[in-house]
């Protein structure tokens, strides 16, 4: 190759022995091609970015990079190619190979761009009108990275000239040992890996487990640590190895949150307990925010030592944290109305004070406590 661009140079130039025009002229064009390139890859990408297509802009921004620097790359290697024979060096044999290797990492760079954007609009809603699950995109996307690079390295090696069957044969001795001497690694790589399969939770999920100390929203699941940010906004990280062996509760997936409460009355008001709990019943039946597909329950419960309590049992239609509080205080205030329409009240612990009949001057106190 560098033969018949040194050839074609020569008759263009209509100079042989100018070696070093010769290397400028090609150190100017590939910069100048470079540049035209960059231009034009910025007209592309402002097309590109009109659109709402899923793929044009990510593979225009992936390929941007490497055509430019292959074209800078290739052109400095010719004019060294030119340099070295013009001068008799032994080197001119090795830049053929770089040349080759050069061409294939920086395919394996425009993949890696390819899959880095791509990852990013699968889980954009301006390109999609349903993203992709964030945790299963970003697992796919470190697997093809992985496969990107190892491919790109074991082709790359053999252009150069190393034997690709020694390095596998190598690995996998090398891997047996790894093996025994990192199994907690191993452990956490295939604990990431069920993460990823199973999905117990996601990336934004609320988790916490009942066997750990363990609460918070899912940051950011690696292939050896999870980072979940605690409530007083402290990262936590957890070996991937640890889920294998606790429950995890995601009450990010509940399909309701419930309302459990039990209310007191005075024990003189229970003649009106029947009307209160079907008022009670009644009001959560109509209330905007509750479902009535799901368990509503409301009924008198127990005699108490201060009080007779009934009992409410009802579903929420939401499951934000925020808006489930502020329908919990309207149902209890809008049962304390009812109680307060019945003309009851609702009870708290109190002592009542009995005095007996004097009897030769003596009085007698009896105390009761409800």
């Amino acid at each position: 190759m560098f033969e018949n661009v040194e050839s074609w140079l020569v008759e263009v130039t209509g100079t042989e022995s100018i070696w070093w025009f010769h290397v400028f002229l090609v150190v100017f064009t590939a910069l100048l091609l470079g540049y035209m390139a960059s231009r034009i890859f910025n007209r592309i990408s402002t097309h590109a970015a009109a659109t709402k297509s899923l793929w044009d802009d990510a593979l225009v921004e992936a390929a941007r990079k490497p055509f430019v620097w292959l074209v800078w790359v290739l052109g400095i290697n010719i004019a060294a190619g030119i340099a070295t024979r013009a001068v008799g060096s032994g080197w001119s044999q090795f830049i053929e190979p770089v040349n080759r290797a050069a061409v294939i990492l920086l395919l394996a760079m425009f993949l890696l761009n390819f899959v880095k954007r791509a990852e990013s609009n699968l889980v954009n809603p301006d390109y999609l009108e349903e993203p992709l699950d964030t945790t299963t995109v970003r697992a796919m996307a470190k697997l093809l990275r992985a496969s990107i690079i190892i491919s790109a390295v074991l082709i790359a090696m053999q252009m150069l000239g190393f034997s690709i069957s020694g390095v596998l044969a190598f690995g996998g001795i090398g891997g047996l040992a790894v093996g025994f001497a990192a199994k907690d690694l191993l452990s956490n790589f295939f604990g990431g890996l069920m993460i990823y399969l199973d999905r117990p939770f996601s990336v934004g999920d609320w988790i916490r487990s009942p066997d750990q100390e363990i609460e918070g929203t899912v940051e950011d699941i690696g292939w050896r640590l999870t980072r979940i940010r605690t409530f007083d906004k402290r990262p936590l990280y957890i070996p991937n190895g640890i889920f294998a062996s606790i429950s995890v509760e995601n009450p990010s997936r509940m399909l309701n949150r419930r309302i459990y409460e039990t209310i007191g009355l005075r024990y003189e008001d229970i003649n009106s307990m029947g009307a209160i709990v079907a008022d009670v019943k009644t009001m959560l039946e109509n209330h905007p925010e509750i479902d009535t597909t799901q368990t509503l329950m409301v009924n008198f419960n127990s005699f108490a030592a201060s009080s007779v309590d009934f009992f409410i049992y009802t579903m929420t239609k939401t499951t934000n944290w925020e808006k489930y509080h502020g329908v919990k205080q309207d149902v209890l205030l809008k049962i304390a109305d009812i109680i307060a329409s019945h003309k009851a009240e609702i009870a708290f612990p109190t002592s009542t004070l009995h005095i007996a009949d004097q009897a030769d001057g003596f009085v007698v106190p009896r105390v009761e406590r409800r």
